[in-house]
């Protein structure tokens, strides 16, 4: 069943069109993957779905709903929730501080607080920093945090924007464990959006690879994997591993 649907969206920035025509899907409990070179528009796409840019032409709904245009804390409020690129934790706020403000839309103090120990025990380290200042953590735990933060509202469709970004590989390993376990430890689907080849390949479904603001090609992984464009677009970096 389709959970999230964008169809045909241009969006962009002042006088600026950065995505044009671009339509996905997820469907319930799926990882999908949005591939391409920097500039491709992958973040700004994102941005539009989770409501913090408008679409200028095209729709978004989500679960048969329109949704096109809300904004981002309604948007959370439906469980449609974004994780940034460069983690974007509060510094100067406790572990554990952040993480009750991933559920600030939500009004079940009980469920926010079992939520927390099941961060907590979903990634350990949380525990053991969780009176901790967010800025003294590294960059793996840091974005470890950004997810479980994510996470916290509860949300039916996560989207991840570059969450190996800065990581060393054994981090994302880790990176990549997590992702797969969100479906069947939170029941979220997830739209990634992912430099590393390696990482995005080894957990999606199916993906999209973008190329100037538009979807170039898209389909299962296994028929990506063997398609010259994307070997083209990532000069060689698509043979990237991880194990």
């Amino acid at each position: 069943m389709t959970l999230l649907s964008v169809s045909n969206v241009t969006n962009g920035y002042g006088a600026t069109i950065v995505d044009r025509d671009v339509s996905l899907t997820l469907a319930d409990n799926e990882i999908v993957t949005i591939l391409g070179p920097n500039g491709a528009g992958k973040s700004t796409l994102l941005k539009t779905i989770v409501g913090l840019v408008k679409p200028r032409i095209g729709s978004i709904s989500l679960n048969g709903e329109d949704v096109t245009g809300l904004a981002p804390d309604a948007m959370a409020k439906r469980g449609v929730v974004l994780v940034p690129e460069g983690r974007r934790i509060f510094a100067d706020m406790t572990v554990e501080e952040n993480l009750r403000l991933g559920a600030y839309a939500r009004r079940d103090a009980t469920g926010v607080d079992a939520d927390v120990r099941t961060m907590e025990r979903f990634f350990p380290i949380l525990a053991t920093k969780r009176r901790h200042k967010g800025g003294s953590l590294s960059g793996g735990q840091q974005q470890m945090l950004a997810i479980a933060r994510g996470l916290m509202a509860r949300p039916r469709v996560l989207l991840l924007d570059e969450p190996s970004l800065g990581l060393s590989p054994l981090l994302v390993r880790e990176i990549q464990a997590i992702i797969l376990d969100i479906g069947q430890r939170f029941g979220a689907s997830v739209l990634l959006v992912e430099q590393n080849a390696g990482l995005a390949l080894s957990v999606a479904s199916r993906g999209y690879l973008m190329q100037n603001g538009r979807i170039a090609i898209s389909g299962p992984i296994g028929e990506l994997r063997d398609m010259s464009l994307m070997r083209e677009l990532y000069l060689g970096g698509i043979t990237e591993k991880i194990p």
